[in-house]
């Protein structure tokens, strides 16, 4: 009876054993507004599965940090590995150290550069770039009836997302409908609330007009809400856009600041990252791009937003 006991019991811990799993996560950035909710809202998910862990990793905006930390995941054995990358343009490296250990890799939020050539057992979650920008300026211009002068705070160069974002931008304003609308500057604030700030207090002292701040993102507009409050200008005279739909962006849309921000599901990209690294792991087949819709969100329908958020 004893011996019947205790392999009753081995059995079991070797059924959970085998049913443990752990993914490696390394996020691009932990101190950043957007990627603290898709963390979050990846962490959150893995606590309602059954033997999933993640080891998650603050790679600090640091390229050769990040790529050290999928290598010490490979060492760790880990199941699967999940990257929100620091540099778009430094992924086929990182997507060749998994493929060679043979670790399932899904990147999310950012596109990386090597998209087209993911090898097998990687994949791709976020939501499609052509779709944030184009939204956001098709709003921008019905606000300015098509007419105006632009300015454009892009995120990180390095970032497939900025890039794309600010294509959309012009893309839109080279439309018969918006191509009144001149961009009249364009620069880089790195995403960041205080560069933002910078940014559009310089263009402010430099005597520069415009109708519209376009922004690659929340944290970059709000900086220029900022600006332009502390400069003393009517927010009634200039249209605010900004793309992630995050709390804050929320809030300044319901003070009636900010204009129009495009809904970008953090927590579902993180959650679908997670799916997707799982899915690999165990050895099933995924779509290499899995992409999550982005949604305008304007003062007439923030409530709805406020409450996902």
């Amino acid at each position: 009876m004893k011996k019947m006991i205790m392999g009753a019991a081995l059995a079991v811990m070797m059924s959970t054993a085998a049913h443990a799993e752990t993914v490696g996560v390394s996020m691009a950035l932990f101190d950043d507004n957007f990627l603290t909710v898709l963390r979050n809202g990846m962490q959150d998910y893995a606590k309602t599965l059954d033997g999933v862990t993640l080891q998650v990793e603050d790679a600090q905006n640091d390229v050769a940090k990040q790529q050290s930390q999928i290598q010490n995941f490979i060492a760790a054995g880990v199941n699967a590995i999940i990257v929100n990358p620091v540099d778009t343009d430094a992924t086929a490296a990182m997507s060749k150290i998994a493929a060679e250990a043979g670790i399932p890799l899904v990147y999310v939020n950012r596109e990386p550069g090597n998209i087209d050539s993911l090898p097998e057992k990687q994949a791709f979650v976020a939501s499609n770039e052509l779709e944030s920008g184009t939204l956001e300026t098709q709003e921008v211009c019905k606000l300015l009836g098509g007419k105006g002068k632009a300015v454009v705070m892009m995120g990180e160069l390095s970032n497939q997302a900025a890039r794309m974002r600010t294509k959309d931008v012009h893309d839109v304003l080279a439309t018969d409908a918006c191509k009144g609308i001149e961009i009249v500057e364009e620069q880089t604030a790195n995403w960041s609330r205080t560069q933002g700030a910078d940014l559009l207090t310089n263009w402010l002292s430099a005597g520069l007009e415009f109708d519209a701040v376009i922004a690659n993102n929340d944290e970059m507009a709000i900086g220029a809400i900022q600006a332009l409050k502390a400069a003393g200008r009517s927010m009634d005279s200039v249209v605010i856009g900004g793309v992630d739909a995050t709390q804050d962006a929320l809030a300044s849309m319901a003070e009636g600041d900010l204009d129009v921000t495009v809904f970008q599901n953090a927590a579902g990209q993180g959650k679908g990252s997670l799916d997707a690294a799982l899915k690999l792991a165990r050895g099933e087949t995924i779509d290499k791009k899995v992409y999550i819709p982005f949604e305008l969100v304007t003062p007439a329908n923030l409530k709805d937003y406020q409450a996902k958020n």
